[in-house]
C-alpha cells in the first residue's frame, strides 16, 4: 500500500515514469502521508547539484538545481500558482475568483506570482550555496519535504471549494492521516539543525496562511491551491533554512 501511495504520489507530483496507474492513484488519495515519502525522492534529486558547493561558483550550482527541479517537477504546480496569482487579484466573491481561476487567459495576477515566486526560488537556491554542502543538501531535500507536508496539511484540515482534485485529495482524511505524514516529514528535521527543522516548520506555517486565506476567498481548496501551497511552502522553507543556519548558529551535530 506504501509503495504503490508512493508511486501515486511521484507520478502526481514529478515528472517521473512511474505511478500512472488507477492503483498507485488510489493509494496515494488515500495516504497523506505519501506526500513528504515523494519529497524525499523529489528533493534528493534537486539537492544532487549541492554536492558541487566550494568546488563550482554558487551561480553555477544555483542554476544547475533550478534546471533539475523543473525537469523532474515540470509546470503543473506553477500553473496553479498563476490562477491563484489571477485569483488574488479580483476584488469579488468566492465565486467570481474561481471563475477567473478556470480562465485560460494569463492575467496581470499570474505574472506577478510566477515572477516574483520564480525570482525568489532563484534567490533561495543561491542563497543555499552559502551553506556547507552536506548541510545545503539537507536544506533542499527538507524544503522540498516541508513543501510536500504542505500539501498533506491542505489535504488532511482543508475543506473542498467544489468538486474536483481537491476535493478527492481531502475525502477521508483527517487529523489523524496528518499526524502520520509529519512522522515522516519529522525526521529531515534532525538531519541539519537548524536548518532542516526551520524549513520544515516554515513550509507548514505557509501551508495554514494559503488554507486560512483559500477559505475565505474561495470558499475553501483546489487543486490550484495545492500546486500554489508547494511553490510558496518551497521557497519559503529555503529562506528560512539558510536564515535559520546563519542567524541560530549551524550544529556542532550533524547525522552525517
Amino acid at each position: 500500500m506504501v509503495l504503490s501511495a508512493l508511486r501515486g504520489a511521484l507520478g502526481f507530483l514529478s515528472r517521473l515514469p512511474v505511478g500512472h496507474d488507477e492503483d498507485a492513484w488510489a493509494a496515494f488519495t488515500a495516504t497523506p502521508a505519501a506526500f513528504p515519502l515523494a519529497g524525499y525522492v523529489v528533493g534528493g534529486l534537486v539537492a544532487l547539484p549541492f554536492l558541487a558547493v566550494g568546488r563550482l561558483p554558487g551561480p553555477v550550482v544555483a542554476a544547475a538545481a533550478l534546471a533539475v527541479l523543473v525537469a523532474v517537477t515540470g509546470v503543473n504546480h506553477a500553473d496553479g500558482l498563476a490562477d491563484l496569482g489571477d485569483a488574488a487579484a479580483v476584488h469579488g466573491t468566492p465565486e467570481e475568483r474561481r471563475e477567473v481561476m478556470r480562465d485560460t487567459t494569463v492575467g496581470v495576477g499570474a505574472v506577478l506570482a510566477l515572477g516574483s515566486v520564480l525570482l525568489v526560488l532563484a534567490l533561495g537556491l543561491l542563497a543555499v550555496t552559502t551553506l556547507p554542502a552536506r548541510v545545503a543538501v539537507a536544506a533542499v531535500i527538507a524544503s522540498e519535504v516541508g513543501a510536500k507536508a504542505a500539501m498533506a496539511t491542505l489535504a488532511c484540515l482543508g475543506a473542498p471549494s467544489h468538486e474536483g482534485f481537491g476535493a478527492t485529495m481531502l475525502d477521508g482524511n483527517g487529523p489523524v492521516d496528518l499526524l502520520v505524514a509529519l512522522a515522516v516529514a519529522v525526521p529531515i528535521a534532525a538531519v541539519a539543525p537548524p536548518a532542516t527543522g526551520v524549513a520544515l516548520l516554515t513550509a507548514l506555517v505557509v501551508a495554514l496562511v494559503v488554507r486560512r486565506w483559500a477559505r475565505r476567498s474561495l470558499d475553501g481548496v483546489g487543486g490550484d491551491v495545492f500546486g500554489a501551497t508547494n511553490e510558496l511552502a518551497r521557497v519559503a522553507a529555503l529562506h528560512g533554512a539558510v536564515a535559520a543556519w546563519h542567524l541560530l548558529g549551524g550544529s556542532a551535530w550533524t547525522l552525517w
